[in-house]
């Protein structure tokens, strides 16, 4: 026996279309400043510290790691929530902030070689050995491979936020079909 499926929450075609230009918006940016931080950056950022300090109570390695945790869970628990409550563009708006989160993710480990980028530690002046994936990698013994991993990450990142505004868009066409029938049966 098949469950019926729950419906989405109708979406607006003037909503579908805004959020459409904000994502291509944020992805033409991100084409074009390849690495450079965005406004959801300084979301990602507070949340990635978050989770060094909520992880630093449970060992030296879920400290490290902590940072990373927080900065995917909190968007994928997002996402996972408006899921629940089939509402299209808190899903589409949280995964694609998981996947955005991804691509610091992987610019952060690209750098671990370099230490280029600007550290922020809470409660500590920086210091370029607390490179978080300098760390990791070094701990994993996979550190000469750092550019490697991150380009890959971000690959997977990119096709993360391409398959979410797919998604979104499929999600909306399927809304529209589906209206299109019920008036077409009425």
């Amino acid at each position: 026996m098949q469950l019926p499926e729950i419906e989405w929450q109708p979406v607006s075609r003037a909503e579908f279309y805004g959020w459409l230009i904000f994502y291509g918006v944020l992805l033409l940016y991100l084409a074009r400043h390849f690495g450079d931080p965005t406004l959801l950056d300084n979301v990602h950022l507070p949340i990635h510290e978050g989770g060094h300090l909520f992880f630093s109570y449970f060992g030296e390695t879920l400290h490290l790691w902590g940072g990373t945790i927080f900065q995917l869970l909190i968007p994928a628990l997002l996402a996972w929530y408006f899921v629940s409550q089939r509402q299209l563009p808190g899903t589409s708006f949280c995964m694609f902030a998981f996947f955005h989160s991804l691509t610091g993710v992987a610019t952060y480990m690209s750098d671990a070689i370099a230490r280029e980028l600007p550290l922020v530690t809470v409660g500590a002046e920086a210091d370029p050995s607390d490179h978080d994936w300098l760390n990791i990698f070094t701990q994993l013994g996979v550190l000469p491979h750092a550019v490697q991993i991150g380009s890959t990450t971000r690959f997977i990142a990119w096709c993360g936020l391409l398959g979410t505004v797919a998604w979104f868009c499929w999600r909306y066409r399927q809304q529209s079909r589906e209206e299109s029938l019920a008036l077409g049966v009425s």
